[in-house]
């Protein structure tokens, strides 16, 4: 028989009183005992969704989190968050309430925890903002809580090749330039999603968990675990357990995420290649954790952190095969003995950083080749780089590993929405040299900030990846690389420096120089600014509307809630 844990005053405030008999009455009707009143209600916060199989495996993991809070002692309460799959709403207009979702994610878990009392929370998600939008909610409501990831993909298979979901987008840029024939495109297509799990590279998804584990708010080597196979199920009820262990102790997300976590988890971002959207999405998890990072930290943290894991995009390897390699254990242990990681830091298992990963081995096995040491690095220093400019004065953001040529200066070929720079693009109108200036997709202006998925797969499929520059007040796919920066800030739609590039304008991306640059004097930036009329908003009602409204800037997280009396 499990422990009964400590109670805290949530759960008391259900026991006390004849005044709280109307409160019990209505967890009689849900089949409450009473002596339920003495245990711990704990929220399973359950993404499952058949929208997108990033989610559709994930009603498994809440029954077996369920089993696991009733056996540690505990009452489950379940409710339910939403998701958008950004694979499926990539390049049409429901790509616009991506982002938006993360806000939607982090006020559900927030209200439910707060409107209902509970005494600690379990996020379940898959999906690319079920990650960003959990944590979030987790660290406003401030309850003991942990969050399980659903899991990654496992490869699709043709022709003897992994097949991932950017394979499908390339093979569009490829069969559009008559470089893959009927069959191939047909069957890339239908085999590249074999069955359940989030996107199978270290794109945004695989990038945000395993960030949660190094942020000390998952389980170690729960990150990179297949959502179809048994071990994930298995570490799902210990993240139960754990959870339950942590509201005896009182242990609170605001105590484990901490500017010396978040920099663990940007630490491990780097060593990874890990997605630009982590820029985004840990700025907006700073502010709800009330911790001080901002943009030129990512910089900071780059410069000293080397690229040790050979993954895709850019790389050769899934996050399933890191998995097998050992994890992001494994790939933490290297950066701990390195001296780039805080082994002080606590986690939620009670444990810290460095207690957690004292049995992990000091070197990376020798019949792999997804983890490299420490001082054989694929990159000296981390591939996600803050470029400043005339064009972006608040910072942008861009890849820049695996770039054959990082610099680039060529004439701007300007578009207001994605649609168009794709028909440009599939079109053949897009030459090497070239430098795509894809605006108004910011946060207000999308509105919702959008990922360019669509374009910048269609780049790399016609061969234009590396001799076509693309910026944009948008965001990206965790699966692009190529010649790209995004969160251009200030955003067109907010007055900057994008919104007054005209076509055939010069324009300058250089990664060595960390600069995002527009060859056109100041004196005539100042007339065009004068010329210069921001758009009507393209929602009026509604939650884009609401977020077009509310949201900061890219450079600060893009964040609802950043108001001027609170910062």
């Amino acid at each position: 028989m499990a422990e009964t844990p400590k109670i805290n005053r949530r759960s008391a405030n259900i026991t006390e009183g004849v005044a709280r008999a109307p409160n019990r009455s209505m967890y009689y009707g849900m089949g409450y005992q009473p002596t339920d009143f003495g245990k711990p209600m704990i929220g399973v916060a359950n993404a499952h969704s058949t929208i997108t199989p990033c989610n559709s495996g994930l009603q498994r993991l809440a029954d077996a989190a369920v089993e696991g809070l009733r056996a540690a002692g505990a009452n489950p309460q379940v409710f339910g968050t939403p998701t958008i799959s950004d694979g499926m709403a990539m390049g049409t207009e429901g790509m616009k309430y991506s982002l938006v979702s993360r806000e939607v994610i982090a006020d559900c878990v927030e209200t439910c925890v707060g409107g209902q009392w509970m005494d600690g929370v379990l996020v379940i998600g898959g999906c690319d903002k079920n990650m960003p939008g959990g944590m979030m909610g987790m660290l406003r409501a401030n309850v003991p809580a942990i969050y399980v990831y659903g899991g990654t993909i496992l490869p699709g298979r043709y022709k003897g090749e992994d097949l991932n979901i950017v394979s499908v987008f390339e093979a569009v840029g490829q069969y559009s330039a008559g470089r893959m024939s009927d069959e191939d495109f047909r069957e890339i297509e239908r085999r590249a999603i074999p069955g359940s799990g989030s996107c199978g590279g270290m794109y945004t998804a695989n990038t945000m968990s395993s960030a949660f584990e190094a942020l000390g708010m998952s389980l170690p080597y729960s990150s990179t675990m297949a959502n179809v196979e048994d071990e994930k199920l298995e570490s799902t009820r210990e993240s139960a357990r754990v959870l339950v262990e942590a509201i005896r102790r009182d242990l609170k997300p605001r105590d484990i995420v901490t500017r010396e976590s978040i920099e663990n988890a940007v630490s491990v971002i780097m060593a990874t290649g890990g997605s630009t959207n982590a820029v985004l999405h840990f700025l907006a998890i700073a502010h709800a954790a009330g911790v001080d990072w901002s943009i030129d930290d990512f910089e900071r943290v780059r410069r000293r952190v080397p690229v040790i894991c050979d993954l895709k995009p850019s790389g050769k390897y899934l996050a399933i095969d890191l998995h097998r390699a050992g994890g992001i254990p494994q790939v933490m242990k290297l950066l701990l003995n390195a001296g780039l990681l805080h082994g002080d830091c606590m986690t939620i298992t009670g444990r810290t950083l460095a207690e957690t990963l004292a049995d992990v081995p000091d070197a990376p096995r020798a019949d792999q080749d997804v983890i490299r040491p420490v001082d054989a690095p694929i990159y000296a220093e981390g591939h996600l780089a803050i470029l400043r400019g005339n064009l972006a004065t608040e910072g942008a953001v861009a890849k820049i590993t695996g770039l054959k040529n990082p610099a680039i200066t060529g004439p701007a070929r300007v578009f207001d929405d994605e649609q168009s720079a794709l028909e440009a693009i599939m079109a053949g109108r897009i030459r090497a040299g070239d430098v795509m200036v894809l605006r108004y997709l910011g946060p207000r202006g999308g509105p919702g900030m959008p990922e360019m998925l669509a374009p910048t797969g269609a780049l790399i499929g016609q061969g234009l990846g590396e001799s076509v520059g693309l910026i944009t007040d948008g965001r990206f796919s965790g699966g692009t690389w190529g010649m790209v920066v995004g969160h251009v800030a200030p955003e067109a739609a907010a007055g900057g420096t994008i919104a007054l590039v005209q076509e055939g304008d010069r324009i300058t991306i250089d990664a060595r120089r960390l600069l995002l640059e527009l060859h056109v004097s100041d004196e005539e930036l100042v007339r065009r600014r004068a010329a210069w009329t921001a758009p009507p908003p393209r929602y009026t009602r509604g939650v884009l509307a609401k977020f077009a409204f509310n949201a900061s800037s890219a450079s600060s997280g893009a964040v609802l809630d950043r108001f001027e009396r609170g910062g």
